[in-house]
């Protein structure tokens, strides 16, 4: 039998190891939330920075780079300068916000693909080729034209929902031997499928690539948020985690739309959202947090903070079992606001 003050050192253990998850991003934990910036959805689009100042977002990726290998960025009124003679965008506000978000223990990747744009492989090698390229425009190589400057991404995120499905295999493979060079921080590969499982266009890729994060987009398809529980599929994605995936401590993330605007259908209110988050968390261990498309449209209707207020660690119960022993439930008190007296 465990004593009284096993148990609390116990508890006093599982705070400590969210408040790492509450001050910076920790891919491990079930709590992120994740939101795509720079397509201005909501038509009030603020720069980068101002949406690092609080501590709602963990991760945020930059959309789109929806041209490619031959390189086309569009991140609406948040960038619209290019280099000279040229239509690479150039963005040095983006740039300066990239570091300072990054300062605040936040991650910042950027996507690929998107709804609508011209990009895809023809083969491997043309795919590996064009790791060598985002390595050295956006991460720690070098190229004498570099969107962002000096500052470094944390990764990049596949957002496939048009083209063929050449090579994203070996485009993943080679970028992550070029972060491998790098020992100096982690870096991070995403991708955003559609709910509907296997997805039609990464489907193959999932199964033999390494990825980090998947931001499951459940909305504009059967399976969507508004079909829960009947149509729902999360069981689907976190048997792949388990069973297909090359990481096998892959995260999956509740892909969310951040209004009713933001999609076709498939928005639920903050308080569903709440259910349906807490009950995945409840039963799954793949779960990495929520995503939403996008952060002007999660900002603005007030989901984003609804999904922090959630996900914070004063609102979060702990279900503790201690095999043989004991079995609870107890409530963090708001360690913003406690002592370890308090405990």
């Amino acid at each position: 039998m465990f004593s009284a003050l096993q148990v609390s050192l116990l508890i006093l253990h599982v705070c400590l190891a969210l408040q790492v998850c509450a001050k910076q991003f920790n891919v491990n934990c079930n709590s992120n939330y994740a939101s795509y910036y720079g397509q201005n959805s909501a038509r009030n689009q603020k720069r980068l920075g101002e949406y690092c100042k609080d501590a709602i977002e963990d991760v945020i990726v930059l959309a789109f780079m929806n041209g490619f290998p031959n390189i086309l960025l569009n991140f609406a009124n948040a960038c619209e300068t290019t280099f000279d003679g040229s239509s690479l965008l150039h963005c040095p506000n983006i740039a300066k916000d990239i570091k300072y978000c990054q300062s605040q223990g936040k991650i910042v990747v950027i996507s690929m693909g998107g709804a609508s744009g011209a990009y895809g492989f023809l083969d491997d090698s043309d795919a590996s080729s064009f790791a060598d390229t985002v390595w050295n425009m956006f991460f720690k190589g070098t190229a004498s034209q570099r969107p962002f400057d000096d500052a470094v991404l944390d990764g990049i995120d596949l957002d496939i929902e048009g083209g063929s499905n050449n090579g994203y295999t070996a485009f993943i493979s080679r970028l992550r031997s070029h972060y491998a060079s790098d020992p100096s921080k982690r870096y991070y590969i995403a991708s955003a499928p559609q709910c509907p499982f296997p997805d039609a266009y990464l489907g193959s890729t999932l199964n033999s690539a390494w990825f980090d994060m998947v931001y499951v987009q459940f909305y504009n398809n059967y399976c969507g948020l508004n079909a829960y529980p009947t149509w729902f599929n999360y069981d689907d994605w976190d048997n792949w985690a388990k069973t297909k995936s090359v990481n096998k401590n892959v995260k999956i993330f509740i892909g969310a739309p951040g209004s009713p605007s933001a999609a076709s259908f498939g928005y639920v209110d903050g308080s569903t959202l709440s259910n349906i988050y807490n009950d995945v968390r409840a039963k799954y261990t793949s779960l990495g947090g929520i995503m939403t498309w996008d952060v002007s449209q999660a900002r603005t209707s007030g989901l984003a903070s609804s999904i922090r207020e959630n996900e914070a660690l004063s609102k979060m119960a702990i279900s503790i079992v201690i095999t043989g022993t004991y079995s609870g439930t107890y409530r963090i008190p708001n360690l913003a606001m406690s002592s370890i007296d308090d405990y």
